[in-house]
């Protein structure tokens, strides 16, 4: 029998030991025939751009009719905007404009949200799906808050989108966010409708056949959907709020328009105030994609 050194039999036994174990092969802690999950993709977006300087201003002047009467320092402070106090810049920002003219006061807040999702399993897009469902489902606009209203008013294979009912509508209002400039006695209905009805029937502007109420738009963004809030503000006028909420990747968008008229007998227009707010999320999609 040949004789080995105690050192070498030691170097031997440590060579076994860790050829047995290889570099190839399950981890200590693996189970035979258990995948590894690979991390889900992250959202296109890492960054935010700055709220206050995203819209041009040759879109402030027309959003905010009155600030252009006013001085030069004047109509500097009312573009620039105020900056919303947040906790994670990284995250979510926001802008808030307002103009006074001798006939209303408008006020523009545009907020942008950044996505990120915790859960490995999850990408950073689907997670911002459901907190955009979430919003959509708060005005009445989900698939699911209307599956009975489309039920009933659909044909046989139809395809077209429905609108929310007046009561699903209304029952949404009360869940809308405490930032909503649109006041604290909200009445949302099918108002929006009825002043296109309205105006078509005194030859000024509108048909019968524009469809203003609450619904989902399908040209803006990933996804997207605008509502048309008239509240009470105070003991007289009323104003309008047309919002404007859009997806891109992982960056959930909110704009809201609201204009308040200084004669207690005056309406807002929802055609106008919805065509400006539509037109300035356009224009933010592009920003988003340079």
């Amino acid at each position: 029998m040949a004789y080995v050194p105690g050192t070498a039999l030691l170097a031997a036994l440590v060579v076994g030991c860790s050829a047995s174990t290889g570099t190839g092969g399950s981890a200590p802690d693996s189970k035979p025939g258990e995948a590894t999950v690979a991390a889900a993709a992250p959202g296109k977006y890492r960054t935010l751009l700055d709220p206050c300087r995203a819209v041009a201003s040759s879109a402030l002047k027309d959003l905010l009719p009155g600030a252009a009467d006013l001085t030069e320092d004047q109509q500097k402070k009312v573009y620039d905007g105020t900056a919303t106090v947040t906790y994670d810049t990284d995250r979510r920002v926001g802008c808030r404009w307002k103009s006074e003219a001798s006939d209303s006061s408008h006020t523009l807040f545009v907020d942008f949200e950044r996505v990120v999702s915790y859960d490995p399993s999850v990408s950073d897009d689907d997670r911002a799906r459901e907190v955009y469902g979430k919003k959509e489902a708060a005005v009445g606009l989900s698939a699911d808050a209307n599956t009975d209203a489309a039920t009933d008013a659909a044909t046989p294979g139809s395809t077209k989108k429905q609108t929310p009912s007046a009561s699903a509508s209304a029952s949404a209002s009360k869940d809308k966010n405490a930032d909503d400039p649109g006041g604290d006695s909200a009445d949302r209905n099918n108002s929006a409708n009825t002043d296109a009805i309205t105006a078509d029937s005194s030859g000024s502007s509108g048909s019968s056949d524009e469809n203003l109420a609450p619904r989902a738009l399908d040209d803006i963004g990933d996804s997207a959907f605008l509502d048309d809030l008239l509240t009470r503000a105070g003991s007289t006028t009323q104003n309008r709020t047309v919002s404007v909420v859009f997806r891109t990747s992982n960056v959930i968008v909110t704009i809201q328009y609201t204009e308040q008229p200084t004669v207690s007998t005056v309406v807002p227009d929802s055609k106008e105030l919805q065509e400006k707010a539509q037109s300035l999320a356009r224009k933010l999609v592009e920003k988003f994609s340079e």
